[in-house]
């Protein structure tokens, strides 16, 4: 909304041309979101402390969990706020890019805080059924795929990119829609299983999801795109404003998430965080560089396959717990080792996902 009251503003005075440049608008989408973050959420704490919307403990977890029984959650719903009104505010509202983007996450949000709704209103730490919440999650992931396949451009918009290989592209066809709803639905699951301990998921979702603003920036610049020799996607430099509102949003729920919590997102957060990350990773044409910086994501998502799997084909368990930061635990890891620990494997995977850019 602000870009485009520039754009028009820029008739009467040239200054405002200013607000074209992307680099300066995820700068501001960043420090908006940060600012809304960090001013509502005290009183939205507050509030849901005073109505009582506190977390609930499975009985079957680790025992150290039963002191967080009560803790303010749904606290995601700050950090959608935070990231739509950022990115309705600093992005170009004509790119198809971004209305996207804002309809996988809100949707996801939205299954979310059905989820939460039920936890906190019944009391049942299970929430919304399994089957309910992939079904809405499917209907989701399948409608942005095809939004993306039938509106695609270029041949480009709907091949995959294998990443470290300068040429090396395979062309998908219908098989885009499949891989983007798996890579959409499969991330957003992926951070929900993560996000178990204090401040576990939230950085490595920011850390990623800058990553891809880098991404996405090459990707929409004809200039960065020929000189690091990856494919030219017009209108994909939009997703840096979005990326720039994750970070912000992402770091300011840090401010209040991290050990020992004063918040919890929530599923209403986990699940849409998730799934903007996947859909971005769709967008610039980097599903598997996703793979490789979401490392912990994917791990906790494996370990919990592997235990299903084990104790359903052999009666044994793998780990004593998952996902694996719950083995960790109950191994007697300090909950604050087990969250830094997994942010610096973060680092250094998004360190490697960004290093393909040029080694290829």
């Amino acid at each position: 909304m602000l870009y485009s009251l520039a754009e028009y503003l820029t008739q009467f005075y040239t200054g405002f041309n200013v607000f074209q440049y992307l680099t300066l608008r995820s700068i501001l989408g960043v420090l908006t979101a940060l600012v809304i973050s960090l001013l509502v959420g005290p009183r939205l704490i507050h509030y849901l402390t005073r109505y009582k919307i506190g977390q609930s403990v499975r009985d079957d977890g680790p025992e150290s969990h039963l002191d967080k029984a009560g803790t303010p959650t749904m606290g995601g719903a700050l950090i959608l706020v935070a990231i739509i009104l950022s990115t309705l505010l600093w992005s170009d509202l004509s790119s198809r890019f971004v209305w996207v983007v804002l309809f996988v996450t809100a949707g996801f949000g939205l299954v979310g805080w059905v989820d939460d709704y039920k936890k906190i209103a019944l009391g049942n730490s299970k929430g919304l059924s399994a089957r309910a919440k992939y079904l809405w999650q499917s209907v989701i992931g399948l409608t942005a795929a095809f939004i993306l396949f039938s509106t695609a451009s270029l041949p480009i918009e709907t091949q995959l990119i294998v990443p470290f290989f300068k040429s090396f592209v395979l062309d998908l066809g219908w098989m885009y829609i499949v891989l983007a709803y798996f890579v959409i639905v499969g991330s957003s699951n992926a951070v929900n299983l993560t996000d178990g301990l204090d401040g576990l998921a939230i950085l490595p979702t920011v850390l990623v999801g800058g990553a891809l603003g880098v991404f996405a920036y090459v990707t929409g610049n004809t200039n960065f795109a020929g000189y690091l020799g990856i494919p030219y996607v017009p209108g994909v430099g939009e997703m840096v404003v979005f990326c720039g509102a994750l970070v912000g949003a992402g770091l300011g729920f840090l401010w209040f998430n991290t050990y020992p919590a004063q918040i919890f997102m929530g599923d209403v957060g986990a699940l849409a965080l998730g799934a903007a990350l996947g859909v971005i990773a769709v967008i610039v044409r980097q599903e598997l560089v996703l793979f490789i910086m979401g490392g912990i994501f994917v791990v906790e998502t494996i370990s919990v396959v592997l235990q299903v799997a084990s104790y359903k084909l052999t009666g044994r368990r793998i780990f004593r717990m998952a996902p694996l930061h719950h083995h960790f635990e109950l191994k007697g890891w300090p909950e604050p080792r087990i969250i830094v620990r997994f942010w610096i494997i973060t680092v250094i995977l998004v360190l490697i996902g960004l290093a393909s850019l040029k080694i290829r």
